[in-house]
C-alpha cells in the first residue's frame, strides 16, 4: 500500500467519521421531532448502525479495496471529533430548518388541496342536496295540486259511469288499485 493510498484512505475515513456524526445528529433530531415510542429506539439505533457500517465499508472499499488498518480507526475518530467539535450544531440547525420547511410545505399542500378540491366538492354536494330538496318539495306541491284538481273530475267520471258499473265485471286487481289510490289520496290530503 503506497503512501498516497494511505493518505487517501485516512481522508476517506475522516469524511466517513464526519458522515457518521451527521447521521447520528440527524437520527437524533428526527426521533425527537417525530416523538417515536420508546420501544422503537432500538430499531432506530439498529438502522443507524447498519447505515453507518454500510457507509464506512463502501468508503473503505473505494479508497483501499477494503483493507482494514489501524490508521482507518484513527481517521474515523478524527473525523467524528472534528464533526462534533465544529459541525454538529450547524447540522442540527439545518436539520431543524429542513424539518420546518417540509412541515410548512406539507401544511401548504394540505390546505391547498382542501381549498381547491375538498371544499368545492362539499359545496357542490350541499348545493345539490338543497336544489334536489327544493325540486322534491315543488314536485310534491304540484302533485297535490294536480290530485286536488283531478279529484272532482274523477268523482264526476265515477258518477257518470255508475249505471254502467252494474253491467261491468271489474277485476279484483282494478278494485285493489282503486282502493290504493283512494287511500293514497286520503293520506296525502288528510294532513
Amino acid at each position: 500500500m503506497t503512501l498516497h493510498v494511505q493518505f487517501q484512505t485516512i481522508f476517506m475515513m475522516f469524511l466517513s467519521g464526519i458522515c457518521i456524526g451527521a447521521l447520528f445528529d440527524i437520527f437524533h433530531v428526527l426521533s425527537g421531532k417525530l416523538r417515536l415510542p420508546r420501544w422503537t429506539i432500538p430499531i432506530v439505533d439498529s438502522i443507524y448502525w447498519i447505515v453507518a457500517i454500510i457507509l464506512v465499508f463502501k468508503m473503505l472499499i473505494y479508497s483501499n479495496e477494503g483493507q482494514v488498518r489501524i490508521f482507518i480507526f484513527l481517521g474515523m475518530g478524527i473525523g467524528i471529533c472534528f464533526y462534533f467539535a465544529l459541525l454538529s450544531s450547524l447540522v442540527i440547525r439545518l436539520t431543524l430548518i429542513l424539518i420546518r420547511i417540509i412541515v410548512a410545505i406539507y401544511r401548504f399542500l394540505k390546505r391547498t388541496v382542501e381549498i381547491i378540491i375538498i371544499k368545492p366538492i362539499i359545496g357542490i354536494y350541499r348545493l345539490t342536496v338543497i336544489i334536489l330538496g327544493f325540486l322534491l318539495a315543488v314536485a310534491i306541491f304540484l302533485y297535490r295540486i294536480v290530485l286536488q284538481l283531478l279529484y272532482p273530475m274523477w268523482r264526476l267520471f265515477l258518477w257518470m259511469t255508475k249505471p254502467v258499473h252494474k253491467y261491468l265485471v271489474i277485476p279484483d286487481w282494478l278494485k285493489k288499485l282503486k282502493g290504493r289510490i283512494i287511500a293514497l289520496y286520503r293520506r296525502i290530503f288528510s294532513k
